[in-house]
């Protein structure tokens, strides 16, 4: 307060001194010394302006002031200014961007720029894991191969994880033993141990059911996931124009995959599978049941289909591409085929030449099941193929020559 009447009763002699310019026209002018004036007049107008004496305590102490130069304190009031002016104002941020900005900024993000950026700060983390972001990496990469058996093998996955999780918890917080443990094991229900709060919980500081986790789990390996593979075991001729189910993990270094077939045909393992000869499986039914067939009755000569065939009733079917082909009694002609109207049909399979047992078999279109036998092989459910997409993929992998 002493200090701001002093200020006022020197702003008060300044006025007129300033009045008194025709009289004394450099004498009294200095009264006061040029940085006092200056000084004096800077803090008033903040006094007026904010009506706080908060400015004083933001500019520099007037004991440092040194009136040996005319412009030393406006230069220092200038830099207090943009000092202030630093503080008050913000430096811009990535994040002041629009939405539509930053969507198209993370969009063009690699996954790995991705994982980088989501460690700077805990708003970038928030996005860079989202699952909205993810979801297209995963579309993008993995749609192809990953279909909904694979999606339900991840939720048993997330399952297993969340009550490892829960139970470690319990036995870290009560000291239980593993005996008590076991005890309550079956009381745990399967579903149901992933409340709102199991959510949080973190692999390596990301939660276990986001798309994001997900995608790293299917790109290291650790998550071997259900598909098909066409022509199984490179290529060999026993299983050309065929496509098994397998287990798959996939190997980021060389691009490819490793495949696990059930134990009970010839080879269970294969590696170095490219992308082009995996496929999501197109119906969701076990390896080792009869597909249901509803489309039998609009078959009819020409058309693409896929067929399950296993060699004997311990092993998995596997489906193998055919066509539609004309009765014997027949002669192809489009005008007069009838074809389609009788409760049989004949399907073949070009790949093999006209004599050899597996070119041609008869199925039963009114109530078709199983057939076959323990020389020729087992015939189960058959699909239709609508899709030219799915056609083209069969006929590029149609065989140089006729298989013997």
């Amino acid at each position: 307060m002493l200090f701001l009447l002093i200020s006022c009763f020197s702003f008060i002699l300044l006025s007129k001194s300033l009045s008194s310019k025709h009289q004394h026209h450099h004498r009294e002018r200095r009264l006061f010394p040029p940085w006092y004036e200056a000084f004096t007049t800077t803090f008033m107008t903040s006094w007026f302006q904010k009506g706080t004496l908060q400015i004083f305590t933001s500019t520099m102490p007037l004991k440092k002031l040194k009136p040996k130069a005319k412009n030393l304190v406006w230069s220092s009031s200038t830099e207090n200014q943009k000092e202030d002016h630093n503080k008050t104002t913000p430096s811009p941020s990535l994040l002041d961007l629009p939405e539509l900005v930053l969507d198209c900024i993370f969009d063009r993000l690699q996954p790995a720029e991705l994982c980088a950026m989501s460690g700077v700060c805990s708003s970038l983390r928030e996005r860079c894991v989202s699952d909205y972001i993810w979801a297209k990496r995963m579309k993008g990469k993995w749609g192809k191969v990953i279909g909904d058996a694979a999606y339900r093998e991840w939720q048993w996955y997330i399952a297993l994880q969340n009550r490892s999780n829960l139970l470690n918890n319990q036995r870290n917080q009560s000291n239980l033993s593993f005996e008590s443990v076991a005890k309550i094991w079956p009381f745990l229900s399967w579903f149901n141990i992933k409340p709102r709060a199991q959510k949080e919980l973190k692999n390596g500081g990301l939660a276990v059911d986001s798309i994001m986790a997900w995608y790293l789990a299917l790109e290291t390996g650790r998550f071997s996931f259900p598909a098909q593979v066409y022509n199984r075991e490179n290529g060999h001729a026993g299983f050309l124009l065929s496509c098994y189910d397998a287990k798959l993990s996939y190997d980021s270094k060389t691009d490819t995959f490793q495949a696990r077939y059930s134990p009970h045909v010839r080879q269970t393992t294969e590696q170095n599978i490219s992308w082009d000869r995996l496929r999501a499986p197109p119906v969701d039914t076990c390896s080792y049941d009869l597909h249901i067939s509803n489309s039998l009755f609009d078959l009819k000569p020409g058309d693409h289909i896929e067929i399950q065939w296993r060699r004997n009733r311990e092993f998995p079917y596997g489906w193998w591409y055919g066509v539609v082909g004309h009765m014997e009694s027949c002669n192809g002609n489009e005008y007069h085929c009838r074809c389609q109207d009788t409760d049989t049909m004949m399907l073949e399979f070009k790949q093999y030449p006209s004599s050899s047992r597996w070119r041609k078999t008869m199925i039963n279109r009114e109530n078709h099941r199983e057939v076959g036998n323990e020389g020729d092989g087992f015939y189960g459910g058959i699909r239709k193929l609508y899709n030219q997409q799915e056609i083209s993929m069969w006929q590029s992998l149609w065989p140089n020559q006729v298989i013997e």
